[in-house]
């Protein structure tokens, strides 16, 4: 297994980033003070911010904290045994089912121990929260003949790596409110690498589960815990609203461990990811809203998202993604203080005829690129497809993307925006960027069918395709072509 770095805590442990450090520091040290003094002040409070014009957040109220709820109970209350071996599936059943007769109640919480539970897959119910001792570990059994099986999602169409049904994950829930897992710092592991090393040999028949998938639901706390090793996507919330994703560290080897996304919001709306350190073998998190025509006849976009406060690891994908499954649409999305190192790529929205939907009202603010390949994404061209049913002629729209404040150094290309005459990239806002590279060659700032403006002094110097405008708004220079095309896959 590839070592991960662990950084959950960013307090207690450091990053190896020395090069990079005092400058950020001074550089962002007030900005970064009050940011984290406002996350802790505010939590639960969805911020109304108007950028360029456009409305982030609409929630005008704020979501009360969780509940303590009247009724505990400890896993060992139910006959579990915390060392590695034993299996406590039905320790877990039975005491999800005790907390779901508590609901008018107020629901209860499930107390995880210190020590080793090995589990086959079980599920959540309302009103309930599950809390993880420091030192404890949920441990999913490796057998596949354990996880069950479930329909495809209905967005996806007939499977997402197989046609036919799909492992669900570890943890699930489905049509519930009111859920919390958290903890102090326990630890939730798939024991993903048989998994792993049975779909690089083609060995399943069935699309791996992930780790964590709640679906259908609503009101959902997840903090102060620690996943790694899921057999496919980390966490993955499906059609939930109102999400608060906090203090949690997302594991996986960088290399070898396919899929392994960190957390995936897939057509959901009303969501906060901040404060986690994810590094994993895919992208850290992807926002998807289902897959070519069956995330058209779907149609739930994934809306109203907050990144914020993240350090992100990808050597395979990217820090955080949109796409490419984006066919029910994504928009109003902000992400913000995020810092990607040694990395593939940082930040990035894919998508491709066929696809449909749309990506709009997309805002990146301080970015922080450390040794990445390539730092600034935009592909229409990622042509994976559930099935040969799709309509090319479903095309996406993508507009409305702003980057301000980025930041870096040894980065190959710093931007590379490749629209397509049938799926151009309109409306991209360039401002306060420096980004020292590591290939001093002619295109590093690289377009194709693409519209937007440059506002200021930015280096690299951008593409032609951008007009430019100085601090004052004012027009210094048209684009040359807004179809020109300069790239080049080649570094």
């Amino acid at each position: 297994m590839v070592e991960t770095l662990p950084l959950g805590r960013f307090h207690h442990q450091r990053l190896d980033l020395k090069r990079w450090f005092p400058a950020f520091l001074s550089s962002h040290k007030t900005l970064f003070t009050v940011l984290w003094i406002a996350a802790f002040a505010s939590v639960f409070v969805w911020q109304r911010n108007i950028v360029n014009g456009f409305s982030i957040f609409r929630r005008a109220s704020a979501r009360e904290m969780p509940k303590l709820r009247p009724v505990a109970f400890n896993l060992t209350d139910f006959g579990a045994v915390g060392d590695g071996v034993t299996l406590n599936t039905e320790a877990f059943e039975k005491a999800v089912l005790a907390i779901s007769k508590l609901g008018k109640k107020g629901g209860g919480q499930l107390n995880v121990p210190p020590g080793r539970w090995l589990t086959a897959p079980f599920n959540l119910t309302s009103h309930m929260t599950l809390f993880l001792a420091e030192d404890a570990e949920i441990l999913g059994i490796q057998d596949e003949k354990y996880w069950p099986l479930m329909p495809p999602l209905p967005s996806y169409g007939y499977g997402r790596e197989h046609p036919g049904p799909r492992y669900g994950s570890l943890i699930h829930g489905q049509n519930l409110k009111d859920i919390v897992i958290t903890g102090h710092n326990g630890t939730i592991n798939g024991q993903g690498q048989t998994w792993w090393k049975k779909y690089l040999q083609k060995l399943l028949n069935n699309t791996r589960g992930p780790l964590v998938q709640i679906m259908w639901s609503s009101d959902i706390l997840i903090s102060n815990i620690t996943l790694r090793d899921s057999p496919f996507w980390t966490l993955h919330p499906y059609d939930c609203k109102n999400i608060t994703i906090r203090n949690v560290t997302i594991l996986a080897p960088i290399l070898k461990a396919p899929n392994t996304d960190g957390i995936d919001p897939d057509s959901c709306e009303d969501m906060v990811i901040e404060d986690c350190y994810i590094s994993v073998g895919d992208d850290g998190i992807a926002i998807k809203s289902g897959w070519d025509q069956y995330g058209i006849s779907y149609g739930r976009p994934s809306k109203n998202i907050l990144i914020r406060n993240l350090v992100v690891r990808s050597m395979v994908s990217a820090g955080v993604s949109i796409g490419s499954e984006m066919s029910g649409g994504v928009s109003n999305v902000t992400v913000e203080n995020l810092l990607v190192w040694s990395s593939r790529r940082a930040v990035r929205i894919k998508t491709a005829p066929g696809r449909g939907g749309y990506v709009r009202q997309i805002t990146y603010r301080n970015l922080t690129f450390d040794n990445v390949r390539v730092g600034i994404v935009i592909k229409t061209d990622y042509n994976e497809h559930p099935d040969e049913g799709y309509d090319p002629k479903a095309l996406p729209v993508l507009k409305d993307i702003s980057f301000t404040s980025v930041h870096g150094q040894g980065v190959r290309v710093p931007v590379r925006i490749h629209g397509s005459e049938e799926i151009p990239v309109r409306n991209v806002t360039f401002r306060d960027m420096s980004v020292g590279l590591t290939y001093k060659k002619k295109h590093i700032f690289q377009c194709a069918f693409v519209q937007g403006r440059v506002i200021g002094t930015i280096f690299p110097a951008p593409c032609e395709n951008l007009d430019q405008y100085d601090e004052q708004g004012k027009l210094v220079k048209h684009s040359a072509s807004q179809n020109m095309t300069d790239i080049d896959y080649d570094f």
